[in-house]
């Protein structure tokens, strides 16, 4: 179980920044089509890549893991919120 736990950490981690650094430009469209602050979004932003970086550390530290993925979990709920209120397409 501990090395599933651990993919999914690293799955996670690498998903989230990967989205946030590189595909930045879609994640300001995306915000703007759902009527969303610059603020809102760099907050969002900043959080997600803190708890990815605190998900990686808790390959070493499994203490710091529960807290970081409940916050990952409800931003992660509340982004499928804004694409279901926004009618957005599947793919």
């Amino acid at each position: 179980m501990n090395i599933y736990s651990i993919i999914a950490q690293v799955v996670i981690a690498l998903s989230v920044g990967y989205v946030w650094i590189f595909r930045f430009d879609n994640i300001v469209k995306e915000f703007k089509q759902y009527g969303l602050s610059d603020l809102t979004r760099n907050m969002v932003g900043a959080s997600k890549i803190a708890l990815a970086t605190l998900l990686i550390t808790g390959i070493w530290f499994p203490t710091l893991v529960l807290i970081p993925a409940l916050s990952m979990a409800f931003l992660m709920i509340c982004a499928q919120y804004f694409h279901f209120k926004a009618k957005n397409p599947w793919f």
